[in-house]
């Protein structure tokens, strides 16, 4: 897989390590239940497209981890549809690395303690909704996550997506205009 994930603190150049930081998160508190969550947003600039997807590792009630990974298109993207479907392609790849393998030795930790409530669900969030144009794609998109066999999330709940993500989205927007 191209490209590096980082987050304020860490910067990953392999997909491997960012593994072994959700496994070692997991691993800190083996009863709880985890929501593990990929999403990818983008945003349009004058002669790019940035697409921002993001990882989330989320113990419901007591905290988070989560990393990010850039890509940019050098030009810029005017078809909504094009938009979406790369945004969703994204995500698509980095659940594809996370393979069995990795997805069992998260399980491995879990098992034991599933009669305490330890759980783990693998959702891809999209940043489509019922809302607004992108309605029209939501068969489309929603269809390619569940043929993965993995279930797909769309707005209000794929804050991975329409809000973590798109936060790192528009971070480029904000410098640029404090730059020019």
């Amino acid at each position: 897989m191209n490209g590096s994930f980082y987050n304020l603190s860490e910067r990953f150049t392999a997909f491997e390590d960012v593994f072994d930081r959700i496994l070692w998160f997991a691993e800190q508190d083996p009863t709880a239940r985890y929501a593990l969550a990929i999403g990818t947003d983008s945003h349009t600039y004058r002669t790019y497209t940035k697409f921002t997807t993001a990882i989330l590792i989320h113990r419901h009630g007591r905290g988070a981890w989560g990393c990010l990974r850039d890509y940019i298109l050098q030009r810029p993207i005017r078809s909504l549809r094009e938009k979406i479907s790369l945004e969703t392609g994204l995500s698509e790849e980095v659940a594809y690395a996370l393979t069995a393998d990795m997805l069992g030795r998260i399980y491995d930790v879990l098992l034991p303690h599933v009669d305490k409530g330890a759980d783990l669900q693998l959702t891809i969030h999209l940043d489509i909704g019922m809302k607004g144009a992108t309605k029209e794609l939501i068969k489309e998109m929603v269809g390619r996550i569940q043929a993965m066999g993995i279930e797909a999330k769309i707005k209000p709940d794929s804050y991975v997506a329409s809000s973590y993500a798109n936060r790192y989205t528009k971070r480029a927007l904000l410098l640029n205009r404090k730059v020019n």
